[in-house]
């Protein structure tokens, strides 16, 4: 058996390889087509364009979806792992779940708002995905501490903590570099520039903000390879539970199908 077959850890594995995909594929159409500058561009400049636009919004809304599947399976891994011990962690693990939740939101947001059509929309759409996405990291960080060495040990916590580091460490830094960058360029020429000139003003603030772009969104996707290792040790199943013989209530007049529906006996 493959290590992505085992248990659930195909989920955060898919969601970190098809967003990076996305991010670089979008990326690589874009500058072959010379829509963007080939050095450091924004993440959601490579998805203004035609038809890299495209490619950014399908894979990103993907990427949203995979993401709700791991932040709720990670949900109910923590939920079953501390049943009655103690209010603290189940309250973290909601908490976490919400905050989780939207940021999928947000990328979702970000995928169908591209930043020349409603830069407010597509900013605030930034702000839930990395904004509250690094909070949900540091619950999740939280958790891990409290939880070792009950799913791992306190190498896994250490990881985590780093990556968390470098998540805000890149969001302080993309904020820095903004701030300075708008205030030297208005905000409506900034949604449609997607060209510099190294001689340009506010080229080195544009510069280390749109690194600082790519840092915090890798750094961001490497937390969630961390869950692999834990999801190879739970499944989740499904149970049905009939409360009748039938999908219908019996209708006066109406003939009773009993146990001969094609639904009831499989074969549909």
């Amino acid at each position: 058996m493959w290590w992505f077959q085992q248990g659930m850890s195909f989920f955060p594995a898919a969601l970190v390889i098809w967003s990076a995909s996305g991010i670089i594929l979008s990326f690589i159409t874009a500058v072959l087509l010379r829509h963007i500058d080939s050095l450091v561009p924004y993440i959601s400049d490579t998805g203004t364009t035609p038809p890299e636009r495209c490619i950014f919004g399908i894979m990103m809304s993907i990427s949203a979806f995979l993401g709700i599947v791991t932040i709720y399976v990670r949900y109910k891994q923590v939920e079953a792992l501390n049943q009655g011990d103690g209010h603290s962690i189940d309250k973290l693990n909601r908490t976490s779940l919400v905050l989780g939740l939207i940021s999928c939101l947000g990328l979702c947001i970000v995928a169908n708002f591209q930043k020349t059509a409603i830069i407010q929309v597509h900013v605030c759409g930034a702000v839930l995905t990395f904004g509250i996405g690094v909070v949900y990291l540091l619950l999740q960080t939280i958790l891990s501490y409290k939880m070792q060495p009950l799913v791992h040990g306190i190498g896994i916590f250490r990881i985590r903590c780093a990556l968390l580091i470098w998540c805000a460490g890149s969001i302080v830094s993309m904020f820095i570099s903004s701030v300075i960058l708008y205030s030297m360029i208005p905000t409506i020429d900034m949604a449609k520039k997607l060209h510099w000139n190294p001689t340009e003003k506010g080229y080195t603030s544009h510069l280390v903000s749109t690194t600082s772009e790519w840092s915090l969104a890798f750094s961001f996707l490497s937390f969630f390879l961390t869950y692999i290792r834990d999801f190879q040790k739970i499944t989740l199943h499904a149970e049905v539970d009939l409360h009748s013989e039938t999908l219908y209530d019996r209708l006066p007049g109406h003939t009773h199908i009993g146990e001969q529906s094609p639904l009831l006996a499989g074969s549909l």
